[in-house]
């Protein structure tokens, strides 16, 4: 037998071991894409560390109107699993996640789904207590209890992944649940003063929020983020902001500050920001709550001993 044939035999079992060695972590790998930052802090939540998670809409662009890039797209025909809220909120998702090619990987976190021809089908196993008829409201993420019934799904659907650690996903999951839970009870006090206030909003994204936590919304300023509201519309809620005791407007980074201020001057308005995309939380397994948190300062930064007009 030649040398080479020598080294090539003993090197056999160690190039063997290697690539048993780099195939695992490969195998292992769950490569998730989320539409939007909200969901990839909720899979932060439930999932193992070997979860790769991309997320599509970036800082500064809303998923009402964003436009998919290149890029984007080869990363959702990678991935193994696709978590968005629905065609009522990612509608530049629609056409293309209607391709035969993303049935069975991908979620409706809305219990909305798509069919073939880009039409909704209303869905029943992610039901969350409430009807996703026409003109509901679908940011349901900034309710912590659907966040809560969006996480489950998620680790349920991460759960049945080839090789998933289940007992992980579950024990995280719990985890969650219980320190979301005990969030929710700390926000619900602090945000006691916070009914003594007039809340006005951008758009329909606060309107879960101050719902679940009992909240005066006292008005919205557009009705469809994608249209500038029409004369009639923001005459309406100057008059209400006019009338409010102590009115905040909580405005939106995606959105231009100056519209608002152009309607509001004169008016005595107090102004303060929250993010509805959470895009300064940072994306880590407490990330959701922290989000949750973000919500309520901004709101608390409404009352009178700590406004900023």
């Amino acid at each position: 037998m030649s040398i080479l044939s020598r080294v090539g035999r003993s090197l056999a079992p160690v190039l063997l071991g290697a690539a048993v060695f780099t195939a695992a972590p490969a195998n292992a790998e769950v490569n998730v894409v989320t539409s939007i930052k909200p969901l990839e802090l909720l899979v932060r939540a439930v999932a193992p560390g070997d979860v790769q998670v991309t997320t599509l809409v970036p800082p500064g662009s809303s998923p009402h109107n964003y436009t998919l890039r290149p890029s984007q797209r080869g990363a959702l025909e990678n991935a193994d699993l696709v978590f968005w809220v629905g065609p009522d909120m990612e509608t530049f998702l629609i056409r293309l996640l209607s391709a035969e090619e993303f049935h069975g990987r991908t979620i409706a976190l809305s219990g909305e789904e798509i069919h073939e021809g880009g039409h909704e089908e209303h869905g029943h196993e992610h039901d969350h207590g409430h009807d996703h008829g026409e003109g509901e409201d679908p940011h349901l993420w900034v309710d912590p209890m659907l966040g809560l019934e969006m996480a489950r799904d998620i680790a349920k659907a991460l759960a049945a992944q080839e090789g998933a650690d289940q007992n992980a996903i579950s024990e995280k999951l719990a985890a969650f649940e219980v320190a979301l839970t005990e969030r929710e009870a700390a926000i619900r006090e602090q945000l006691a003063p916070a009914k003594e206030i007039d809340i006005f909003a951008y758009h329909s994204a606060l309107v879960r929020f101050t719902e679940h936590y009992e909240l005066e919304l006292a008005g919205i300023l557009t009705l469809n983020p994608e249209l500038s509201p029409g004369a009639r519309h923001v005459a309406e809620v100057q008059d209400k902001l006019r009338e409010a005791t102590h009115p905040c407007l909580l405005t939106e980074p995606q959105f231009n500050r100056q519209w608002w201020r152009s309607i509001t001057e004169g008016l005595d308005v107090t102004f303060s920001t929250w993010d509805p995309l959470a895009m300064d939380i940072e994306a880590t397994e407490t990330g959701y709550i922290d989000f949750q948190q973000s919500i309520a300062d901004a709101i608390l930064q409404c009352l009178p001993e700590d406004a900023q007009h």
